[in-house]
């Protein structure tokens, strides 16, 4: 997803030096509607992962055994508020492109 949204940037920025169609910023649109439900999903598992480690670390001042699963979803769950992240700052990126874009038109 990460190289698929940064070339798709790439290629509507290499659009906004050329000429814009009405076509152009249809399909944009349309493209972050599809990226904001992706980010919508990363944000329902982000949360998830960290109730559930949340759990584990309350459930780890009973037994030191839960504490093993709160370390390893807390390592994957740092990776993916960095991913998350990623994508919420490229979409709010694609807000902006899609300003200039209604601009040219």
């Amino acid at each position: 997803m990460r190289r698929y949204l940064t070339e798709y940037v790439k290629e509507i920025e290499e659009k906004l030096q050329g000429k814009v169609t009405k076509e152009d910023l249809q399909e944009l649109k349309i493209k972050i509607e599809f990226f904001q439900h992706e980010r919508f999903i990363h944000l329902c598992v982000t949360l998830s992962y960290a109730f559930l480690a949340v759990f584990f670390l309350v459930a780890g001042l009973v037994s030191y055994w839960f504490l093993i699963p709160f370390f390893g979803i807390l390592i994957f769950l740092l990776f993916y508020i960095v991913h998350y992240f990623f994508l919420e700052n490229s979409v709010q990126y694609l807000y902006k492109l899609y300003d200039k874009m209604n601009k040219l038109c």
